[in-house]
């Protein structure tokens, strides 16, 4: 071996390491970079965790929409539906937590699934709560036959006979489901659940005399009783509804401090930079401010939801323990 030869082969492992330690501090540069970027700054994926169509569908690119005008970048929706919104939960739950997916989550993927089931995601843990955006309550309707024209006359009637009743609903476990057993609760009564796969099922049974009563959305539920095949009873929101105005709320119908409803919120990955988080908060909360939003949410028969991160997070904590128990209580377990 030549002097020039031994030379060359001592620097080989010289020359390697700074090679390495510039594609280190070139990838610590581009990342601390792309963190000082402001967010966004490429497009968003929201994931809506049900099928094209339905109102979940509707309301994530009602929002999607808002929030590309906010934010000046495209916020795309992408559907990945199954097991009840667990799917797309566990998938956003598991995504990089960069800002750029994050999910519209609803009560049932947060506050019921998991008690119900073990689905791949902690609905605490795993996310960084964005803010609220839009509730669906539910009206009450009785089929014509049922001798009830109010919810009193519904919890006096159910009081004097335990069981005689029953009601329709999308599913074992669904929020329409667990709004009705909370009224069971509360109103000391015992309608009997009768599950259909879906909604539409449940409502076809219900206006053709196969059951009593149901929990239904607005926006479906309002052609049926424009058409007097069911009988509306109440609405379950907190304040009288724009779609029903002449019907009473259940509570001022005998059943004070009761209110049930499917929200609609925005979730990211647990770790996901706080700028981001704060950032979609305020694009939310004045997408929730504008008229044509607010008229897009309504013709849904949706009502806009305000907060902040900070009371998303206890809307959770409060609503998981909520259903937790009335689970428990009413003694409803997974098919």
């Amino acid at each position: 071996m030549t002097e020039r030869t031994a030379r060359s082969a001592m620097m080989r492992p010289a020359l390697a390491a700074c090679g390495l330690a510039f594609v280190a501090a070139t990838a610590t540069t581009m990342t601390a970079t792309a963190q000082a970027q402001p967010w966004p700054a490429k497009p968003v994926r929201l994931v809506v965790s049900f099928a094209p169509g339905g109102a979940n569908d509707i309301l994530g690119r009602a929002i999607a929409q808002q929030l590309t005008e906010q934010l000046g970048q495209q916020v795309v929706v992408e559907n990945r539906a199954g097991a009840g919104g667990a799917v797309g939960t566990e998938f956003v739950a598991r995504s990089q937590p960069d800002g750029y997916t994050i999910l519209l989550g609803t009560s049932s993927a947060f506050a019921i699934i998991p008690h119900l089931s073990k689905p791949n995601y902690d609905a605490i843990k795993d996310f960084a709560p964005i803010a609220p955006f839009a509730t669906l309550n539910y009206v009450i309707l009785a089929h014509p036959s049922v001798p009830v024209k109010t919810v009193k006359e519904l919890i006096a009637l159910a009081r004097k006979s335990p069981g005689r009743f029953n009601f329709a609903s999308s599913g074992n476990g669904s929020a329409p489901h667990l709004a009705v057993e909370l009224f069971n609760a509360q109103a000391g009564i015992k309608l009997v659940h009768i599950p259909y796969k879906g909604g539409a099922p449940a409502l076809t049974a219900l206006m053709g005399g196969e059951v009593d009563l149901m929990f239904d959305t607005f926006i479906t539920a309002l052609p049926h009783v424009k058409s007097g095949r069911t009988r509306p009873l109440a609405v379950t929101s907190a304040r009288r509804a724009a779609t029903f105005p002449d019907l009473p709320t259940v509570a001022e119908s005998g059943l004070p401090g009761y209110e049930a409803g499917n929200w609609f919120a925005l979730f990211a990955p647990a770790g996901t930079p706080q700028q981001a988080i704060d950032r979609a908060a305020q694009a939310v909360g004045k997408a929730t401010a504008s008229p044509a939003f607010r008229e897009r949410l309504a013709a849904q028969g949706a009502e806009p939801m305000t907060g902040t991160p900070e009371s998303l997070a206890a809307l959770v904590r409060t609503e998981s323990a909520r259903f937790a128990r009335l689970i428990k209580d009413a003694g409803i377990r997974p098919e």
